[in-house]
């Protein structure tokens, strides 16, 4: 049978866009619908324009601290409107570059809205397309969860859209994107509050990073609420009023914006029309094997939308085993194994492999070694500042192997990406020791801790 492409890809985020260029390297003809701009979450409303905002929030402590050096004091003011500015410049240049190089892989852009006809015809805007095969990679959107006057929330794609810097902000939620606004927005001036369900932030880290950040973060001037919940969020004229559930005469927060930032997403699949192509949905995510393949063998599914790991390398490196798989001859999976990701908060975290609780669960309490370092920073040792850094290497004691590396300080995502190759090719403690560390430096307390606590 004759098809319009060989390969259609629905989604022009960072597994769309990986996927139709592996795809097109081998000779395939390939299609792409994205109704937005090219680049997804990552570019257009994540990853990007949130790191180029860290490192704006992070220059009122530099210019504080470098008085400790001898410089004198600093007094600037943020433009708010110039930062917004010259992050969306940043944005845009970042989606021509995309564009540019799916002209360069020969890849039909159709910057319209796709969904499924039949398992082999999509309509994307007015025409219907056929295709021989199909990917599905539409990515996420944030969840909204059912609280009165919800609808009057930003969500984290706000947040970069914002005309005005909010004097306080009231953040709703204890993920890593929460937790990342909260810093920011701190940084940048604004007066925050973090409200969380628990009884800690980011959950599902390692206790030590959980609580490193979370001191940290008090240190800086946020205040975070734990075990709160609000149950009504009210416009008025002085702001916004956010009522906490529980007590009716408990504290009622008031703030010039609420952020939802930190509740979670959920795949974008609603108006796709899988039902017609017969793509099977399970608890609300594209349901698929470790070849990401759906329901249906010639309809595949990688990042977000699925629901495995939600982040941004890890679409990429699916879409790209997907491609060398299905048209390159080259039969390979995608590894969630020791799989590192950061929190760009303030102060910073990383982390590689098995938190101390994982492992325990895994090797028993006794079957693991912990190797932990808190210390202040040289770079502090001038600025008068109480910053602290930890360092935590878990090790199972059957093999030697570090099996888990977690770090909170600065530049924790740069060092925990070396530490990552380390542990994915299954390094030991010996070999962690045998290692001569860069001195002075922070990073080289991962090769000189001797003794497990």
């Amino acid at each position: 049978m004759s098809y319009d492409f060989d390969f259609f890809v629905i989604g022009g985020g960072s597994g769309g866009i990986a996927t139709a260029r592996r795809a097109a390297e081998y000779g395939v003809k390939v299609g792409l619908a994205e109704v937005s701009r090219l680049g997804g979450t990552c570019v257009n409303r994540g990853c990007i324009p949130k790191k180029l905002m860290v490192y704006a929030s992070r220059f009122p402590d530099h210019f504080e601290e470098a008085t400790g050096y001898g410089w004198s004091p600093v007094h600037s003011n943020l433009d708010w409107s110039k930062m917004n500015h010259v992050v969306e410049q940043e944005v845009t240049r970042l989606n021509g570059i995309y564009q540019r190089m799916l002209d360069n892989s020969k890849v039909t852009v159709f910057p319209k809205y796709a969904r499924f006809i039949d398992p082999h015809t999509v309509e994307v805007g007015d025409e219907k397309i056929t295709a021989d095969k199909i990917l599905i990679a539409v990515g996420g959107h944030p969840f909204r969860p059912d609280i009165p006057g919800i609808e009057h929330t930003l969500i984290s794609d706000d947040m970069f859209k914002l005309p005005h810097q909010p004097k306080r902000i009231v953040i709703l939620g204890s993920g890593y994107i929460g937790v990342e606004f909260a810093c920011i927005m701190n940084g940048l001036g604004t007066e925050v509050t973090q409200i969380v369900r628990g009884d800690n932030i980011l959950k599902g880290f390692d206790e030590d990073v959980r609580t490193g950040i979370h001191e940290g973060m008090e240190k800086h001037g946020i205040r975070i609420l734990t075990n709160s919940m609000p149950s009504l969020i009210e416009r008025t004229k002085d702001g916004f009023k956010i009522y906490i559930e529980g007590d009716p005469n408990s504290e009622v927060l008031v703030a010039d914006a609420v952020a939802l930032a930190a509740t979670g997403r959920q795949p974008m699949i609603e108006h796709l029309g899988l039902e017609n192509a017969g793509v099977e949905i399970v608890d609300g995510s594209v349901a698929v094997n470790e070849y990401s393949v759906t329901s249906v063998e010639h309809i595949y599914a990688v990042g977000d939308c699925s629901n495995k790991v939600n982040l941004t390398p890890v679409a990429i490196n699916e879409g790209r085993a997907l491609a060398d798989t299905v048209f390159g001859g080259k039969p390979r999976v995608m590894s969630y194994e020791n799989i590192p990701s950061a929190v760009f908060s303030t102060p910073e975290a990383a982390s590689v492999g098995l938190t101390e609780a994982e492992a325990k669960d895994k090797y028993g309490k006794d079957g693991i070694k912990v190797y932990r370092s808190k210390f202040r920073p040289m770079y502090h040792t001038l600025t008068g500042k109480d910053e602290k850094t930890m360092m935590k290497l878990i090790v199972e004691n059957a093999t030697e192997k570090v099996v888990g590396a977690h770090m909170v300080g600065e530049y924790s995502a740069e060092i925990i990406q070396g530490v990552a190759i380390a542990i994915k090719t299954g390094a030991k403690k010996s070999d962690f020791d045998a290692t001569v560390g860069i001195h002075p430096s922070a990073a080289e307390e991962f090769v000189t801790m001797r003794n497990p606590v």
